[in-house]
């Protein structure tokens, strides 16, 4: 039997983060969330969000009655699994890194999306499961639109935001205020 692994919103500039596990064979979804905390500055720089993850696919793991002498587990390869893959390999957890496509990135990346539409109020119809460049100018624009009140969503542990991209948030959004639009989106 093979468990996949695959994250949501990491890389993502607002809001909480999310794992998603699929048992391939009786395609069982489970979510587990990294809150947005974790990505702020001091616990960005501690690596919280990677430790977490540890904790998150035990846990997960074990809700899905994983048998590590028996089966294996395909681990996306992005760097939020940096510190998954070192516990994995101390504790002879049998996983190949991978892409993970179909249901189960459709499935987190849809998760983390109605977190954004739900719990943040993003409401954009050009928001998609698609990360990227243009997800993240979505984001930094819904940001901009209400900067005082938004900036309290946005995953401010890295390092680009805070040398580059709160001040053209800031410049953004002084310019829509100044130019009569401050209709927020």
């Amino acid at each position: 039997m093979t468990i996949e692994i695959d994250d949501a919103g990491t890389g993502d500039l607002v809001g909480d983060a999310f794992i998603g596990f699929l048992r391939k064979e009786t395609d069982q979804l489970l979510f587990k969330k990294i809150p947005l905390e974790l990505f702020k500055k001091e616990s960005w720089e501690n690596k919280a969000p990677l430790k977490r993850v540890v904790e998150i696919v035990k846990e997960a793991l074990e809700e899905l009655n994983f048998d590590h002498k028996k089966e294996k587990i395909l681990l996306c390869r992005g760097n939020i699994f940096d510190e998954l893959r070192s516990y994995f390999n101390e504790e002879g957890v049998n996983y190949e890194p991978a892409i993970i496509e179909g249901k189960l990135q459709d499935a987190v990346e849809n998760r983390y999306l109605d977190h954004l539409r739900n719990d943040l109020g993003i409401r954009s119809k050009r928001l998609t499961t698609k990360s990227g460049a243009k997800r993240y100018f979505l984001l930094f624009n819904w940001v901009s639109y209400d900067f005082y009140n938004r900036e309290k969503y946005v995953k401010s542990g890295f390092k680009r935001w805070n040398t580059i991209w709160r001040q053209r948030a800031i410049e953004k959004y002084e310019k829509i205020v100044n130019n009569g639009r401050s209709t927020i989106k």
